[in-house]
């Protein structure tokens, strides 16, 4: 606790007297002045109106990939416009209509594998935040936050804007319309930061305006571009109500139908351009996709994502620390609401994003509500302070305070540094970071800290990292996951990837790590060493990999790895292969097939895992997987075996239906979900929601086990 509060009490005072960032804005920057909008738009994917022709334009994009700073096969023209209340962006991407290479209809599609052009918008000008928007031919839209430093896009974020697109002689335009209450900025900004990437699925080609190196991405805001002559942008009142009535009913085996009414509300304060305040009441996360099924031949629990709207908004400003991974995380939003897997009913709940000057502000608080026989009422909350400084470093803190389990005095401190640079060589990426943290538990007796650092040189050619985590044996933040306490873990990662100058191969991935876990007395617990001999992606987007790891495990207590299977204490070693085929995603059947196979414990394991990915027609997309773990000890055998099938059914860009099943042989369960959503408005969505559950018994063959049908219509109004 000494050591680890020392290191908070540092960085508390670099907190206070670390400068403000400096940002650069030079000649070179190139520049697209937004003119105002004059006259009305209909919005038609086509760029006919009047305003249009006289509007600035970006006349040409430059190819990042396959090769820098080459000519497009394909001329790209981009247009901005603006008045007091939206921003418009038009779009003219020339092509052969008959050689598009796009399927998806549906809103918060993953993009990638399709023609799409993209765009960024640094909305603050601070070059560490940001917005992402993307569109294809066919009028499907994605949309993000930045995060991780520009390394990663929170896609779970969902603005509110408008599309439209048309495929015609010429190739395929988009017209895009965005109001600026959906978007958080910095007041009385005429400039914001900006980036458009064009991809070109068939050629796997990358066009972009700026950020025009292989070793950036369009989301590297050190890169960016400016729009100029930004309006006085008006906000109303700057209130956003949504009102969600819910009817439904459930059934369990063995006990009557019940039949649910309630309703909840969602508010939204705009205090100011930079600041936002939110408020929950009687939350329902009624539409949320059920959680992926995973097998798990490890001693620890398997990690899985937030999923629920109230708390995937704004939830970039609670990440915290580089390197950290899924390993230790101060903050995890799961921890509230749900607790072994049971949900926990929300009274309500309140949020506070947004920038005050250099320095970002996120606050969370809610009252959860009790649950007979399993947890008492909770008051749970969360603070974060990150201040920018320099170019693109950062320093902050974070505090939780609350137990979802109702244990008193818990509480967590933690602080964070990142040290970043884009220009490292003149044109490298180059990052350091430091953090610390301290949680308390009354009940807990050990090491209640965990401190680590990386150093990341993250770029094509090579990327290389070095990684330390400290995690306490009495380390359990009440609103935290730790995956794994009492042990200090180092990783050395190095990855060379040429790109050959023949044609067949696009590029090579020459990857290692080296990874040791140890307990806190310094004698060693887990270790591995992972090598990719051979991995290469060609030109046509497949992809070949060959890996050998060598592992190691001691055990100090038995591990029960199956029923009736459990691995006696001791130290084992065994040697991991793996081979992996993955077809170029640009096609309408793509797909994925994994082996690893090898010894395992006192015997061996045979991992199969299949993917299958078919774009039957643009309204409708299949996906399906299959995993399947042969387990051969000298403690016993068995088998895990576990399928998912989802089916997506788009008519539109603003209704889509998705059906994903799924089914295990450790539960011996088959569960479904299908889930309706139509978008009638912007604001407005109705969600259809069943699901159905069966099991099978010992005892019987397959029978109902839970079903659940919801009906909820999220109306929302802007004042």
């Amino acid at each position: 606790m000494k050591r680890n509060g020392i290191l908070l009490l540092i960085f508390s005072f670099l907190f206070s007297f670390l400068p403000s960032p400096a940002y650069s804005i030079n000649s070179q920057t190139k520049k697209i002045t937004v003119k105002h909008l004059s006259g009305k738009l209909i919005l038609d994917g086509v760029l006919n109106e009047p305003f249009w022709k006289t509007a600035d334009s970006i006349n040409g994009l430059t190819m990042v990939e396959p090769k820098e700073n080459a000519a497009p096969s394909k001329k790209t023209i981009v247009k901005i416009l603006a008045d007091n209340e939206k921003l418009l962006i038009g779009v003219i991407c020339y092509d052969n209509p008959q050689k598009i290479t796009a399927f998806s209809k549906g809103r918060d599609q993953s993009l990638y594998s399709e023609d799409h052009i993209k765009f960024v918008l640094d909305t603050y000008l601070d070059k560490r935040s940001g917005y992402v928007f993307a569109i294809n031919p066919y009028g499907a839209r994605y949309d993000a936050v930045i995060s991780d430093r520009g390394e990663d896009e929170n896609s779970s974020w969902d603005g509110v804007w408008d599309a439209k697109t048309f495929i015609g002689d010429f190739g395929w335009s988009a017209e895009i319309i965005i109001p600026v209450k959906s978007l958080s900025f910095k007041k009385d900004l005429h400039s914001w930061g900006f980036n458009v990437e064009r991809r070109i699925q068939r050629f796997m080609e990358r066009d972009r305006w700026t950020a025009l190196k292989r070793n950036y991405y369009v989301r590297t805001l050190s890169r960016e571009g400016l729009l100029v002559n930004l309006p006085k942008f008006d906000l109303g009142l700057g209130l956003l109500t949504k009102i969600s009535p819910i009817v439904g009913f459930s059934k369990e085996r063995g006990d009557d139908v019940q039949f649910n009414k309630d309703l909840s509300g969602d508010f939204t304060q705009r205090i100011t351009p930079d600041i936002s305040a939110t408020l929950t009441i009687n939350t329902d996360f009624a539409e949320t996709e059920v959680d992926t099924r995973r097998t798990n031949l490890t001693r620890f629990p398997l990690f899985f994502p937030e999923k629920r709207t109230f708390f995937l908004e704004g939830a970039e400003i609670f990440d915290f620390g580089l390197g950290l991974g899924t390993d230790v995380i101060p903050f995890y939003s799961r921890r509230i609401g749900l607790y072994k897997h049971r949900e926990v009913p929300i009274i309500f709940g309140t949020k506070l994003t947004g920038k005050v000057g250099n320095t970002n502000i996120g606050g969370l608080f809610v009252r959860t509500n009790n649950v007979q026989g399993l947890v008492p009422p909770a008051n749970l909350g969360v603070v974060r302070i990150k201040q920018n400084i320099w170019e693109q470093s950062n320093v902050g803190i974070i505090a939780t305070a609350g137990d979802p389990a109702g244990n008193k005095n818990s509480w967590l401190l933690g602080a964070d540094f990142t040290y970043q640079i884009s220009d490292l060589f003149g044109d490298k990426n180059f990052l350091v970071g430091l953090w610390g943290i301290y949680s308390n538990r009354p009940e807990l007796n050990g090491n209640k800290s965990s401190y680590g650092f990386k150093i990341d040189y993250p770029n094509d050619l090579f990327d290389i990292s070095l990684n330390y985590k400290f995690v306490g044996d009495a380390f359990e933040p009440s609103l935290g996951y730790v995956h794994r306490k009492g042990i200090k873990y180092y990783r050395l990662g190095f990855d060379y990837m040429p790109r050959p100058k023949f044609k067949l191969i696009r590029q090579f991935f020459f990857e290692s790590s080296w990874r040791l876990v140890t307990g806190l007395d310094n004698k060693w617990q887990s270790y591995s060493i992972f090598t990719a001999p051979f991995h290469f992606r060609l030109e046509s987007g497949d992809r070949f990999e060959f890996n050998f790891r060598p592992t190691g495990e001691r055990l100090t207590e038995p591990f029960q790895i199956e029923d009736g299977v459990t691995i006696k204490p001791g130290s084992y070693h065994w040697k991991r292969f793996r081979l992996e085929f993955e077809t170029a995603s640009k096609r309408r059947i793509s797909g994925r097939a994994t082996w690893w196979f090898g010894s395992f414990y006192t015997g061996k394991l045979d991992q199969i895992e299949l993917y299958l990915f078919a774009k039957i027609t643009n309204n409708i997309i299949f996906e399906a997987n299959y995993e399947k773990n042969i387990v051969r000890l000298k403690e016993g055998d068995f088998t895990q075996q576990l399928f998912g099938g989802r089916i997506r059914l788009n008519f539109s860009p603003n209704i889509q239906l998705s059906s994903f099943v799924q089914y295990d042989n450790e539960s011996n369960s088959i569960g479904t979900n299908t889930r309706l959503r139509w978008t009638i408005t912007p604001l407005t969505d109705l969600f259809v929601v069943y699901n159905h559950n069966i099991k099978r018994l010992r005892e019987n063959p397959w029978e109902f086990d839970s079903n659940q049908f919801i009906l909820k219509l999220s109306y929302g109004l802007w004042f």
